[in-house]
Order: structure tokens, then C-alpha cells, then sequence
């Protein structure tokens, strides 16, 4: 397992690869990326802080992941982030956190003393599709919701029951309300959510000139920041 990298290509930054608690929601129908989760708390500080001591500051900016949200990291491993985000003198931090969590936000900031930008799984901003076939479990109505609280929406593309329009419009969506994001191009897991390989080549082509845009990142596959596996 992969748990620290060097971005390079758009926004450079140092990223990390943290282990905290199981999900709180844990019941979205695509994910199964529960095996790098652990109920032993003990374990996952020892590991967050072997992989945390590997951040050298060279780029100012630090992106820490975990299966789940921020929140689910342990109270002593985000105590070492913010340890090191001030050795390293880390300007900006970037988190993930699920919709539950988004009046939480403000305290995390303050905690951490600098920038965060946060992220968060939306998905698409399709609601039926959403909460009944994804089951996010974010059940907010309009984008200006979202970024109310979030700054980079993770949109995931190339799902069967999804249609040309609805990602025409989640990618207008992102444009018009937000200044980065994050778009995932759904790989076969082991749930029964299964990819749509001609909705995947549809999106590619049209949207080959997202590989110049700063401000979105396209992973084409679930490894592409360098971490996971």
C-alpha cells in the first residue's frame, strides 16, 4: 500500500495516506474501500505516524486522505498533523469529509491554524441518482448548499443509470460554483454498481480539454494521486 506521493502536475502538493475509524456512513452502493480502515486506534497512530514523518514541507501544501473523512482520524494523529503542518511550515492543508460533517468544518480549520480546502464526495448533483442508486447519504437540494461548506466537489463519471445530460451538468455545476474538483471515472469494484465503458469513452473525448484545465483533476484510475493500491 502506497501512502505517500509527490503531486506534480496541478496543484503540487505532498499527499498522504492515513489509516482512522470505519466510515460513519459506510453505505454508499459503489464503495468498498473499507479494508484500510481499523477499530484499533493504537495501530492506526503507529502507522499515521511513520507515513507523517515522510512529509518534508518542499512543496508548502499537504493533502491527507483517510478511507472515511478527517474526522475519523485519530485525536493524536491529527494532533501530529498540526504538529507538522508548523515544522514544515505547510501553508495549506487539504481534507475530505463527508456531508454529515459540514458543520464541523470551521472547528477543523481553527484546529489546524491554516487554509484547508475540503473536499467532498457529491458524486454527482443529480439527487434522485444521488440518494437512490448511490446512497450517499447527502441529501442537500441545490449547489449553492454544498459550497457553502465545501470548496472541491469529488464527481464520479461512467456509471451505468447515468446519462450524458446528468454529467453535462455536473460539469457545468462545478465550473459555475466551485474553483477546483476532482472527477473520478468509476472503476469495477466489488459491488454490484458496475461502469458504463461507453459513457466512460463518451466522456473522454468530449472532455479531453479538462487535461489543460488547472483547476479539475481527472483520475482515471482510483491510484492515479500515487497512493492506494
Amino acid at each position: 500500500m502506497l501512502r505517500y506521493n509527490i503531486i506534480k502536475n496541478k496543484n503540487p502538493r505532498e499527499i498522504v495516506l492515513l489509516k482512522g475509524r470505519p466510515c460513519a456512513w459506510g453505505k454508499c452502493a459503489f464503495c468498498d474501500y473499507i479494508g484500510d480502515n481499523t477499530e484499533d486506534t493504537a495501530e492506526a497512530e503507529k502507522l499515521n505516524a511513520e507515513v507523517l514523518s515522510r512529509v518534508t514541507g518542499c512543496l508548502g501544501v499537504l493533502e491527507v486522505i483517510n478511507s472515511g473523512s478527517c474526522f475519523e482520524l485519530p485525536e493524536k494523529t491529527l494532533i501530529l498533523i498540526r504538529e507538522t503542518v508548523k515544522s514544515k511550515n505547510i501553508k495549506r492543508l487539504f481534507f475530505e469529509s463527508h456531508w454529515m460533517y459540514r458543520k464541523m468544518l470551521q472547528k477543523m480549520r481553527s484546529f489546524m491554524g491554516i487554509p484547508i480546502t475540503f473536499k467532498i464526495g457529491v458524486e454527482t448533483f443529480d439527487n434522485d441518482f444521488r440518494e437512490k442508486v448511490l446512497r450517499k447519504n447527502a441529501p442537500f437540494k441545490t449547489p449553492e448548499e454544498v459550497a457553502r461548506y465545501f470548496d472541491s466537489p469529488c464527481l464520479m463519471v461512467g456509471i451505468r443509470g447515468q446519462t450524458k445530460e446528468m454529467i453535462d451538468r455536473d460539469m457545468d455545476i462545478l465550473k459555475k460554483y466551485f474553483k477546483l474538483g476532482t472527477v473520478n471515472v468509476f472503476t469495477n469494484n466489488s459491488t454490484p454498481v458496475k461502469r458504463d465503458d461507453a459513457l466512460v469513452g463518451w466522456f473522454m473525448e468530449k472532455y479531453a480539454c479538462l487535461e489543460n484545465d488547472p483547476s479539475v483533476e481527472v483520475l482515471y484510475e482510483n491510484t492515479d494521486f500515487g497512493v492506494g493500491g
